[in-house]
Parts: C-alpha cells; structure tokens; sequence
C-alpha cells in the first residue's frame, strides 16, 4: 500500500550541497545535541559559516570561528552536536584538562583558542530565560550551567578554575517540547546568574544518565545590567518560503505481528530543505523497533525520522529514503498525516 501527501513547508534554510544519505547500522544509537540558546561556539560559528558560505558550503566570517576552522577542519561545523567524550560517566574534571573545556576531543580543538571575538549572545542578568538544546538524538540525563567567574580572562583557554564552583541552573530530563531550525529541541526555564556583567561563558555539561557519554558546550554570552524577568525578546520575522514536497510510505513486507516500511521524501520545489524533520502518528499502536538510512525515533505514538548525517539537505528535485522494521499488534494501517519541519502534510 501506498500514499502520497504534498506539502508546504516554511522556514527551509540556505542551500547545502547534496542530499546526505548515508547508511547508519540500526543498532548505532549515539545520542547528539548542543546548546541553540545561548548558542554555544560550534553552533554559532556552524549559523555563521552557513550565511558566509556558498554551494553548500561553510565559510565563517567571524574571525574567531575562521581560526578554530584553520586550526582543525570544517569537520567541527558539520558536527556542531558532536562535542562528547563517549566514556566520561561522570569524571569531567579528572579527564579534561585546563584548556581543553571547549573542546575536549582533537575534532574540536579549535574551540578551546582563548578569543575574545567570539560570537555572543546578549543576556540580561538575573533574567529567567529559556535554555534550547538541540535534541539530534535524544536520551535521558543531567544538565548543569556554570559561570565563569567574575576577574576571567577571555583570551586564554578556559580552565577549571574560571568557572564558579556550583552550577546555577541543572535539570534532568527536559522536556522535548520545542523546535528550532534543526529540529526538535530540549527546552526548559531557568534564572541566569545575578550581577554578572560583560563577557562571560556559560558552561554546559550534559551527562548521559544511559550511557557514560557526556557533551560539552561553551556559550559565550554578554551579560547586561538588570535582573528578574526581562520583557519578552523581538524574534525577527522569518520570509516564509514555500516549497512542495511529497512523501510516500510503503509496506515492504508484514507479518502477524510484524513489518518492514520504507518511506521516501521528495523535494519538488525550487529551494533546497535543510534539517528536515519528518513526522507522523500511529493510531493502532505499533512501535518503530529499528531504522537505517536515518535517525528514527518513537515518543508514544509520534514518530520523528531525521537525517543519519549532520543537518541534512534534500536539494530541488531530490529525495531521500529510508527503511525501518516494526512491530504491530494485528492492525496496521498506513499514517494518516505527515508532517516536515512542523508544516502539516495536506
């Protein structure tokens, strides 16, 4: 059986070369995400080398993001949500050195240079804010903020003993509750730090409560007077482009108690979608057991299928297919909806 949907989409970003399909074994289940807000330096510079850039490719025009990008690669903007150290379980402080805080893995040594032209996010001071993680695989764990301490020097690498002692804001478990331009994302409310003020780095760790890995995150931030809650921020007004699109959900095989689907997306507009995100709901019950071709995953009846590589493109007139086994409990009917980047199929 097979449906097809078309689709407006809004919000697709700039180009990027080709469409990444790459094969991911179905048991790879690494989880990845990084601070969008306040953005942290690898998705800052990654937003930055996205506007500098042509033909899909990363060119930073900032002058710290350009250095980190000559001292290791472009490798680190691709994986902007990759800053992990796989066996940490806890030992932050034992196995990252003074220095390597931003960049505790070769890929990302370039993030640890001690700049004070990094992008920054302007913060108000005690305000409470609302911290964005990118959720690019999702799995359970801690969260803790720190500071840097007031007296730091922004031009040398960050140490240990730059950042305040106690984290000011820690959360396990946020909620996946929001999305931004590369997905779905972590979200939850916290109260920055009082009386800070100019240049400082937030400081993030993300501890996996399922695994040993951890991520690391340097947000470089610019504190202005005044605490409490600030008037709510302008968000410019994004150009809403359209693009049409169409996707196909086919049952390769079923059995009584078990399938096996492949979907594909097709781009048919005139504009490349990046960081696409694919949606849909079972009605009946069934379970996404494993996927290749792409990140699939199941949060009660919703599913959300995104690109196995980085961000992802689909350029004007490609597709990209993916397959996945499941399981069912007698009925099985084809999704009745889909979704891509929040835009309802019709």
């Amino acid at each position: 059986m097979k449906t097809r949907r078309k689709v407006g989409l809004l919000g697709a970003l700039v180009a990027l070369a080709g469409a990444m399909v790459v094969a991911t074994p179905p048991e790879t289940a690494l989880a990845h995400g990084g601070m969008t807000y306040p953005a942290t330096r690898t998705y800052a510079c990654y937003v930055d080398g996205l506007e500098g850039g042509q033909g899909g490719d990363v060119n930073p025009q900032n002058p710290a993001c350009a250095a980190a990008v000559a001292a290791g690669g472009k490798n680190a903007l691709w994986n902007w949500f990759g800053n992990l150290i796989s066996d940490a379980g806890g030992r932050h402080q034992e196995i990252i050195p003074d220095g390597n805080l931003c960049g505790p893995g070769t890929t990302f040594a370039g993030f640890r240079l001690g700049r004070s032209d990094w992008p920054t996010t302007q913060l108000q001071s005690g305000a409470n804010i609302t911290f964005r993680y990118n959720a690019w695989a999702p799995h359970p764990g801690t969260w803790s903020q720190y500071v840097t301490k007031d007296g730091w020097n922004p031009n040398q690498p960050l140490r240990w003993s730059d950042l305040e002692a106690v984290p000011f804001d820690e959360v396990t478990n946020p909620p996946i509750n929001g999305s931004g331009p590369h997905g779905a994302e972590y979200t939850w409310n916290g109260r920055l730090p009082a009386n800070k003020s100019g240049r400082h780095i937030i400081y993030s760790i993300w501890q996996r409560s399922d695994s040993a890995e951890a991520f690391y995150n340097c947000s470089d931030v610019q504190f202005g007077p005044g605490s409490g809650q600030p008037p709510e921020e302008p968000q410019p007004p994004e150009e809403p482009v359209v693009v049409e699109c169409s996707v196909q959900y086919a049952k390769q095989s079923e059995w009584n108690n078990g399938f096996v689907a492949e979907v594909s997306l097709t781009n048919t507009g005139a504009q490349s979608v990046s960081g696409w995100s694919l949606g849909w709901t079972y009605a009946a019950g069934q379970q996404v057991t494993n996927a290749w071709n792409a990140s699939v995953t199941q949060s009660g009846t919703q599913v959300t299928a995104r690109s196995s590589q980085g961000a992802g493109s689909i350029p004007p007139g490609g597709s990209v297919t993916f397959g996945f086994q499941g399981t069912h409990n007698g009925n099985n009917p084809v999704p009745a909806a889909f979704t891509v980047n929040d835009s309802v199929c019709t």
